[in-house]
């Protein structure tokens, strides 16, 4: 088991997906921070910083799509949607809106933890040229 000191945002309103995906990062030695609500999860962002953000759009308070337009306002924080809605716009859009992943809803856990890794390499890269 590898250990790193990245900390992982989960907005997900489905607490069994939310649970599965805490479960393999934590696995794979990811720090993370749950948020169940777009209200919840501003506040934990804001609060905890975290180095990338797995994204629900479906939220009960929300749409996704506002907490991904908040976030790019001023951070470059990665944001990899996770997401039921398999509908190309829906894709276009988040990827246009600043996501820098989209992972559609079943998924693998292998896939997903290569996302993570992906998105923080790249962040990496960015702030090592900016």
């Amino acid at each position: 088991m590898n250990s790193n000191k990245y900390k992982v945002l989960i907005i997900e309103d489905e607490g069994n997906i939310r649970h599965f995906v805490r479960t393999i990062l934590t696995t794979n030695g990811y720090q993370v921070v749950e948020a169940k609500t777009a209200a919840e999860g501003r506040m934990a962002f804001m609060s905890h910083s975290p180095d990338v953000v797995i994204l629900d759009l479906g939220l009960p308070d929300g749409d996704g799509m506002e907490f991904l337009k908040m976030v790019r306002k001023e951070f470059s924080t990665p944001v990899i949607v996770l997401s039921a809605r398999t509908d190309e716009k829906d894709k276009v859009d988040a990827l246009d809106i600043g996501a820098n992943d989209y992972v559609t809803k079943p998924f693998s856990s292998a896939e997903l933890v290569a996302r993570v890794r992906s998105a923080l390499r790249n962040s990496r890269r960015s702030t090592d040229e900016g």
